[in-house]
């Protein structure tokens, strides 16, 4: 019965972490520094903390979650017209490169219905140091979406990462 507490407990500390980090989406964690070194010593022995890393750069990894389907009732976003979406509104900000997943997402809606959809994650990295100057052009790409295909929001996750090319 205790194992089965902690993983119940796990798993809500797990979702409670989720939820916080969307709920953090408006104020991005993209202005955030590196750690400075110093370890808490919150960690097991013998595994490997951010700062301990030596290889790669400071960057910023930011995840934006499309979805397809229209709040309003009209015809879901296309293949071809996401698509179209990233070569006009993203491709001009971020012609180093980007990412785009498939996939299927699900969400309360305001009645509280759960939806399901049919979704898109774009993946953009970015120097840190370039993090000021991407906000803007990163909260433009959101706005864009909504208005354009009548959507509610547009999901942001924003993470400091360390990249090697």
């Amino acid at each position: 019965m205790s194992r089965t507490l902690s993983r119940v407990s796990r798993t809500r500390l797990a979702v409670t972490a989720a939820a916080a980090t969307v709920l953090a989406v408006g104020a991005p964690a993209a202005y955030a520094s590196f750690d400075t070194g110093t370890d808490t010593g919150t960690r097991s022995p013998g595994t490997t903390t951010t700062s301990q890393i030596s290889r790669g750069d400071a960057y910023t990894e930011t995840r934006l979650l499309f979805g397809t389907e229209r709040p309003d009732g009209g015809p879901d976003v296309t293949d071809k017209q996401f698509m179209r979406f990233i070569d006009d509104e993203v491709t001009p900000s971020f012609p180093d490169g980007l990412t785009v997943q498939d996939g299927r997402g699900q969400w309360r809606d305001s009645n509280g219905k759960i939806e399901r959809e049919r979704s898109y994650e774009l993946i953009l990295l970015y120097p840190t140091s370039q993090a000021h100057k991407r906000d803007g052009l990163i909260e433009e790409i959101r706005e864009d979406y909504v208005k354009k295909y009548a959507q509610d929001s547009v999901a942001r996750l924003d993470d400091r990462v360390r990249v090697d090319f």
